[in-house]
């Protein structure tokens, strides 16, 4: 027979379920239109040309490399503003909002100097043809354009999860999709009269939507009467308010360049086994970052919730709520590998009409659903410790597990003197994967199994020494 606390917890339980999907649904719907840029400038681009389509394979890896890692500063407002939103101090989340945009700003300066020189990228990518590498200049040049307007609207984004509003920016982004669809088409093939721009067309496109969708963040945020309460304004520096801000964003904007960097030098190294090659690992790549949309809104809707929650003193339902959180994103996880195996073909056939490309990719998409389970639990584990505000920890486990393990482990196994070791492994159960790529797939899913370990770990100690798990 039950006992009525057990069916008091069950109940919380499908409370705290349903609470995280209904905040978590607009996230991933917006993270999937803002992954669909990389979806549509992929399979756009791969029937524009090879050589566009290996020069925005590298491109994709410099930018969102760059990008991710500043994004990931911008975010500290999430756990600061969901904590201020959860003890009612409502001012303080429209002071930290205009502090979030200087600090993008300045973000913005820092990522425009890392994107001028692509060549110190390509350092590590051996041959590269003279007509990849300019195109691959002329689409991070592009890019430099819209890079202030993606930070800015992230503040917008920041904010409107932190006060469980997400179908904001899930509007906005749904709105910037069609938009970005539409100029991809006339800049990357040349139509209406405009000259075909290849990458650099696609390039130009994701610019020019990005400060279409700031202006849409700021007007919307302006008008919407909800967030009125919040005093919103950006009034000047505040060095104090901005350090708070770095002094989380920048572990977390660290951790998320650690996690981006090692599949951006993974693209590095397999251009080193040729065109070909570098085009079924960028749909593979590209594919990994689509699913991991699932897992990613329902650890930022998970997070929100929690910090909230720990904003107004409530423990035992932060607790609760990161445990529900754990249970949903493996669930999903599970359901989507799934997917990914049994429609491989169907889905490689929708980025390339190149018969080498696809055979590759097709080898690497075995590897791709265990990899997806495994990242999707280190995902979910990062962003509970990020709702208590901890930052620091997950960054030393993800250089550690992430850097030494996976990448360093990948290329001395991959193009290293291990490489004699591991072929004849790779030949045998994937016959037609190329030895280099594979093996940084591999490695790369093991040294997340062991950051996610770790990561879990420490929040159990995080949650222990509040006294909620015995």
């Amino acid at each position: 027979m039950k006992q009525p606390g057990s069916r008091n917890s069950a109940v919380q339980g499908t409370g705290t379920s349903r609470t995280i999907l209904k905040q978590s649904w607009p996230i991933l719907v917006s993270q999937w239109a803002s992954i669909a840029f990389g979806v549509l400038d992929t399979a756009m681009t791969g029937h524009a040309s090879a050589t566009d389509l290996a020069a925005l394979a590298l491109g994709i890896s410099i930018y969102i490399t760059v990008f991710i890692g500043l994004m990931g500063v911008l975010h500290a407002l999430i756990p600061i503003q969901a904590q201020a939103f959860g003890a009612k101090q409502y001012s303080e989340i429209g002071q930290f909002w205009g502090q979030g945009v200087w600090v993008s700003l300045l973000l913005s300066v820092l990522g425009a100097l890392a994107l001028a020189f692509p060549e110190v990228w390509l350092s590590l990518s051996g041959e590269i043809s003279p007509e990849v590498r300019n195109r691959l200049a002329q689409y991070l040049q592009m890019l430099m354009i819209g890079l202030p307007a993606a930070l800015l609207f992230r503040t917008s984004y920041a904010l409107c999860n932190a006060v469980s509003r997400p179908k904001v920016v899930m509007h906005i982004n749904l709105v910037g999709i069609a938009l970005k669809a539409l100029l991809n088409w006339i800049l990357i093939f040349g139509n209406l009269g405009i000259p075909a721009l290849g990458a650099a067309g696609a390039g130009l496109a994701s610019s020019l939507v990005y400060w279409f969708s700031f202006l849409l963040s700021l007007w919307w945020l302006r008008k919407n009467p909800y967030f009125q309460q919040f005093q919103l304004r950006i009034g000047r520096a505040n060095w104090n308010r901005m350090w708070e801000i770095l002094r989380l964003g920048l572990p977390m904007g660290a951790s998320y360049m650690i996690e981006v960097a090692a599949f951006t030098f993974m693209a590095l190294l397999v251009a080193r086994e040729g065109t070909s090659v570098t085009g079924g690992h960028q749909i593979t790549s590209n594919l990994a970052a689509l699913c991991y949309m699932m897992p990613l809104s329902i650890s930022i809707a998970t997070a929100s919730l929690t910090a909230q929650a720990i904003g107004g003193k409530d423990l035992a339902r932060a607790h609760r709520t990161g445990m529900t959180g754990l249970k949903i994103v493996f669930s999903g996880a599970i359901l989507t590998s799934i997917a990914l195996f049994l429609g491989r073909e169907w889905i490689v056939s929708g980025y390339t009409s190149d018969s080498n490309v696809a055979a590759i990719a097709l080898s690497l998409l075995v590897i791709l659903p265990w990899f997806h389970i495994i990242d999707a639990l280190h995902c979910a584990n990062a962003y509970l410790l990020r709702a208590y505000k901890i930052a620091i920890t997950p960054l030393i486990i993800q250089v550690f597990a992430l850097t030494l393990v996976g990448l360093l482990g990948g290329w001395f196994l991959g193009f290293g003197p291990g490489k004699a070791w591991t072929e004849p492994f790779i030949r045998t159960i994937l016959d037609d994967a190329p030895t280099g790529a594979a093996t940084m797939w591999a490695m790369a899913s093991v040294g997340l199994g062991l950051s996610t370990l770790l990561l879990h770990a420490s929040y159990r100690k995080v949650i222990r020494s509040r006294g909620k798990l015995r």
